[in-house]
């Protein structure tokens, strides 16, 4: 009697034939402490041996591979492939698996190639399962609602329309539909452990779909989810952990007790140090420690690193949370319904609470605590700082800030997905379509206060925040300087490497190649896009266009590869606008014009970033060095760990970015004189 032996994780890992056991290997078995009672029940490959077997109770359906090489561990040591001391209970295991010490059973099992099994107290699936997927967590807003169905490939932007689009209906029930259709796909009564994954010290691990090399130590729980490792980028859940309901995506961490229930936890994330967190979603590069988050969707790189603070009920992306930072959901009769907004690239400083419903602009410092609701979203990089219990904005002063523009730089070098199928598209820039059009709204904004008061006001009152007259001419100035650099910025990127000798060739540079992107631009936790674009792929996922998972990620890669395009459309508006003149009547003198705003406008503003980095350095920051010598000691201790302003790193980078952007607003302004009229 043979059949054919298949080992399968959503990728074949090829098959071989089996036979029945003999009566000698029967025997031998036996001898070795094994029982069975159907042995014509237990198969094995060609070449299998049954030395490699000893005291396993086999029950079910099992198919057995090939043990003949030895298995490395920790410290140099190394045993034979193998199984002994298990109970093995309908389970296929493929080759030069090393299972040991299995205290209940592995049950309902594929175990393929060179998967690792030692010291664990069950593995087992029980009944159908769908691994987690199809779970439906509630995000952003406590009381439900904005419930998000997780599965293996969810991305951030599926998640932000899943969430956030409710008023889409039919378009949520489509994308349910797709996502229940998956869900389906994937429920089996079998599990899987693949290929090269490795599970060590553990309790209990049911209904859990494990991918290859993932590592799995010392987890005192885990059930219903899937872990999807690969070779490239494994996953690693570690000591102490409880997971429920869960989807944890390639390259992520899990460890050190941490606490997690209906959760997505996406590539690159890391959750350690006893963090807790239910129904929450947690995107590319995110990072929890110690503190604990409730019905939260954290975009790519939200981080909290501080055992006090507690995100709840709020969307986040590129957060920095301080210690102490909370948020009131739940303050009036109708229980935790209130959610609020915190747009990327946002910092909270230590003790900051903020009350529920709120939305906060991006690059945006809170400070202190905030009693009233407020809606600050179309006033960019400002300061949101707690005064006489009054909520005091100082708009636009971030732009200024060395601290947001390492921010921006750190973001991309600190991507630690591996994977080369990476889920969610994430654009970095600081400047931007979305951020720059939200400086206009706000200068919009605070000239609107200006004209209603006459100008004479002290104090401006804007949505339950208070603006000082001389905080709003400020940021008046901040928007102005960072809207012309990030025009200037693309102008110069679009005819850096243009060739035109004459004012027509020049105007057919600027010319944008596409319509779309000159109106409103959206953030969809990380992925930057025109509404006009996302309105289109909202219909064609309403009218069936786009019928398939695949085919919404596809859509949204091809919206982030387009990026530059849709940008350059939507500047070439604003410049338009500005110049009071379209493209076809742009003249060579219009463009040297915009690019001396621009080079004032990058001088000015690195100005401003070098003085702020030269506070850093500062004799009130030498406090507490040179701690048993004089004024001398300090100050040469502070160089020796600080170093000195002159030398340090970010105000030589400034230096020469100035240097640099000079030179190339002068090459465009030659190369503009040479134009032939």
């Amino acid at each position: 009697m043979t059949s054919e032996l298949r080992l399968d994780s959503e990728g074949s890992q090829g098959h071989f034939d089996t036979r029945a056991l003999s009566v000698e290997e029967i025997e031998r078995l036996v001898a070795q402490g094994c029982s069975c009672s159907d042995w014509s029940q237990v198969e094995v490959a060609e070449g299998f041996d049954a030395e490699t077997v000893r005291a396993v109770h086999f029950s079910g359906c099992v198919r057995l591979g090939v043990f003949d090489k030895r298995v490395s561990f920790l410290g140099g040591v190394e045993k034979p492939a193998g199984i002994s001391n298990a109970t093995i209970h309908n389970c296929t295991i493929g080759n030069n698996a090393y299972i040991a010490q299995v205290r209940n059973c592995v049950a309902n099992y594929v175990i393929e190639d060179d998967v690792v099994i030692e010291n664990v107290d069950m593995l087992a699936v029980d009944g159908e399962s769908s691994f987690g997927n199809g779970t439906e967590v509630a995000v952003i807003n406590e009381a439900g609602g904005r419930e998000v169905p997780i599965y293996d490939r969810l991305s951030a932007h599926m998640a932000y329309m899943l969430a956030l689009y409710r008023h889409h209906p039919r378009v949520i029930e489509r994308l349910r539909e797709m996502i229940s259709e998956y869900t389906a796909s994937v429920t089996s009564s079998m599990g899987v452990v693949a290929a090269g994954a490795r599970l060590l010290n553990c309790r209990v691990i049911r209904d859990v779909k494990i991918g290859p090399a993932a590592v799995i130590e010392g987890v005192n729980r885990l059930e219903n989810g899937s872990i999807n490792s690969c070779a490239e980028d494994p996953v690693y859940i570690g000591s102490g952990v409880h997971a429920k309901d869960f989807i944890v995506c390639s390259g992520s961490r899990i460890t050190d007790g941490a606490i997690v229930s209906e959760c997505f936890i996406g590539q690159g994330v890391e959750l350690a140090k006893q963090y807790s967190a239910e129904n929450s979603v947690f995107f590319a590069n995110c990072g929890g420690y110690h503190g604990e988050a409730c019905a939260i969707f954290a975009g790519p790189y939200t981080v909290t690193h501080h055992k006090s603070t507690l995100l709840i009920a709020g969307l986040f992306s590129f957060l920095n949370a301080g210690s102490g930072t909370n948020q009131s959901n739940h303050m009036y009769k109708l229980g935790p319904t209130h959610q609020g907004i915190v747009e990327r690239g946002s910092k909270t400083a230590s003790d900051s609470y903020m009350l529920w419903p709120a939305k906060v602009g991006p690059f945006t410092v809170v400070m202190g605590r905030h009693y009233r609701n407020s809606d600050i979203s179309d006033l960019p990089f400002s300061y949101l700082i707690e005064h006489e219990d009054e909520s005091m904005l100082a708009p636009g002063v971030n732009l200024r800030s060395v601290g947001t523009v390492r921010d921006a730089r750190k973001w991309p070098k600190r991507d630690k997905r591996k994977d080369p199928d990476k889920l969610d598209y994430i654009n970095f820039k600081l400047l931007s379509p979305y951020t720059v059009q939200k400086m206009l709204n706000g200068s919009g904004v605070l000239e609107s206060l200006k004209n209603t008061s006459g100008g004479t006001t002290e104090y401006y009152t804007f949505n339950n925040v208070k603006i000082k007259s001389s905080s709003l001419e400020r940021g008046l100035k901040l928007y102005e300087i960072g809207t012309v650099k990030f025009l200037g910025n693309c102008l110069i990127k679009r005819l850096e490497g243009a060739e035109f000798g004459n004012v027509d060739e020049l105007r057919s540079s600027l010319m944008p190649r596409t319509e779309a992107g000159s109106g409103r631009w959206l953030d969809l936790a990380g992925l930057f896009a025109p509404e006009e674009i996302i309105e289109k792929l909202l219909g064609d996922i309403e009218n069936g266009r786009v019928n398939t998972l695949e085919g919404v990620a596809e859509s949204f890669r091809a919206i982030h590869e387009d990026y530059q395009e849709y940008e350059w459309t939507w500047v070439a508006t604003i410049l338009q606008e500005r110049m009071g003149k379209a493209i076809d009547a742009v003249v060579p003198e219009d463009i040297a014009e915009l690019v001396g705003r621009w080079k004032s406008a990058v001088t000015q503003l690195d100005r401003m970033l070098y003085m702020d980095t030269k506070k850093e350095f500062v004799p009130t920051a030498q406090i507490g060095f040179g701690v048993d010598g004089d004024e001398g000691d300090r100050e040469a201790d502070f160089q020796q760990v600080r170093g000195t302003f002159e030398a340090n790193s970010f105000v030589r980078e400034i230096e020469e970015h100035i240097s640099r952007k000079m030179k190339l607003g002068d090459e465009l302004i030659a190369r503009i004189g040479e134009i032939r009229t």
